[in-house]
């Protein structure tokens, strides 16, 4: 599947038409394509757009953009930002556009996505034994000699399954050996003994070609500064021992690759330390929540915390609900709940108010204290300027659970005009 394909796929969600599909879209837009709708440039506030209504802030989300783009620059590091977090194909071409190596995913069905929008290399930061799902990856190899695809594996037993079902294939699949971040950790082979009987299990499997190490360090229990540069150690010192094994001997290049959104200072810092190899080597970071950020989870533990004076990510995202409830001084209620707002590790924070369509002023004595199917309530101090009516603008955390809450999200500008719609697919 060629790239100019994802270019037409991309133009063609300009295509879509507005419909029942779309929450908090203005009523009056149905039937317009997003193009049509787009070039209207019409005000969040102002223009016809129904509570909820999840936005992005245009210069936040080309601020992140750029942030993560210089900071692996300056640092020698390739790029294949985690495309779990936004499933948004537009946004995977930005991030390429920002000189991404590829685009990282966790399962068959998101590489289809990205494959159906022209993305050419996929990392695939997870196990795969799904026959069907590797003779589609197969077929799509043989059919574009442009497309790459690198999973993980950290099993004999998966090895074997790989390799049977992907008999036949014109071209191996580039593998690397997963190393797992410790005792109880997720996946990923638990000792360096374990991932040695891997690479054996792999030069084995005509179909299978391996071409490095991978792990996650978010994984590490108990993770602080000093657990987690320890595994990171592990990893490239796995690394080099494979290499002078000569057990990437049909590789072009090395790949070693870690890197959540919570430690890649640290990552940064270890892979400085990997020794010269046999062949070039591919430092792959994998960090995907930047992208929006958020007011909550990340922006704890981003590891521009730690590291000022390299920059921060902004929050992107704002969800605007109204007051459709105030049943006493102490309590109100909004319009957007479970169904709307990411919630598995914090709860929304009510930031901004606006009344009529006027200037935002801060949500000053209001908290969202827990949220129902489809309302967030809210507990009011005595100085909460509130009523019904009333719009909120809400700070969430944790991207992943925001984006697949909403298929067509409007990107607002500081003054609320809308100049873009971004397509998920989950």
């Amino acid at each position: 599947m060629a790239l100019d394909t994802g270019t037409e796929a991309l133009a063609r969600l300009a295509e879509e038409h507005v419909d029942h599909r779309f929450k908090g879209l203005p009523p009056d837009a149905y039937g317009l394509t997003v193009a049509e709708l787009a070039a209207q440039r019409r005000n969040l506030f102002t223009g016809g757009f129904t509570t909820p209504v999840l936005a992005l802030s245009a210069e936040r989300l080309a601020h992140n953009l750029a942030l993560m783009e210089t900071y692996s620059a300056r640092h020698g590091l390739a790029f294949a930002p985690h495309g779990k977090t936004s499933m948004a194909p537009q946004l995977f071409h930005r991030q390429i556009e920002h000189r991404a190596w590829g685009i990282t995913l966790a399962v068959p069905h998101q590489v289809r996505v990205a494959r159906a929008f022209g993305i050419r290399r996929v990392f695939l930061a997870n196990e795969l034994v799904d026959a069907a799902a590797l003779r589609w990856i197969a077929a799509e190899q043989d059919a574009d000699p442009d497309f790459r695809l690198v999973c993980y594996v950290d099993s004999v037993r998966g090895v074997e399954l790989m390799d049977a079902a992907l008999e036949g294939a014109a071209r191996p699949l580039d593998v690397v050996v997963e190393l797992a971040a410790g005792e109880g950790a997720r996946t990923g082979a638990r000792t360096e003994a374990q991932c040695a009987a891997v690479a054996d299990a792999v030069a084995a499997a005509p179909a299978l070609r391996l071409t490095g190490v991978a792990g996650y360090e978010g994984e590490v229990p108990d993770a602080d500064p000093e657990r987690v540069r320890a595994y990171l150690r592990r990893l490239v010192a796995l690394a080099a021992d494979l290499d002078k094994q000569g057990r990437f001997g049909g590789a072009d290049e090395i790949v070693v690759s870690a890197g959540g959104s919570a430690w890649f200072d640290a990552v940064a810092d270890v892979f400085t330390e990997i020794p010269a190899l046999s062949r070039p080597v591919l430092k792959l970071l994998r960090s995907g929540a930047y992208v929006s950020h958020d007011d909550g989870h990340y922006r704890e533990l981003t590891p521009f915390n730690r590291v000022p004076e390299e920059g921060a990510l902004e929050p992107a995202f704002r969800l605007w609900s109204q007051v459709v409830s105030r049943p006493s001084a102490e309590q109100a209620f909004t319009n957007a709940g479970k169904r709307d707002a990411a919630y598995d590790l914090h709860l929304p924070f009510a930031q901004v108010v606006r009344r009529d369509g006027g200037a935002e002023r801060p949500a000053t004595g209001v908290t969202v204290t827990g949220l129902s199917d489809q309302h967030a309530w809210l507990r009011t101090a005595p100085d909460a300027e509130l009523e019904v009516g009333d719009w909120v603008g809400m700070g969430l955390s944790h991207p992943c659970t925001s984006f697949d809450k909403w298929q067509l999200i409007p990107v607002a500008e500081a003054d609320g005009t809308v100049v873009d719609y971004i397509r998920t697919y989950f």
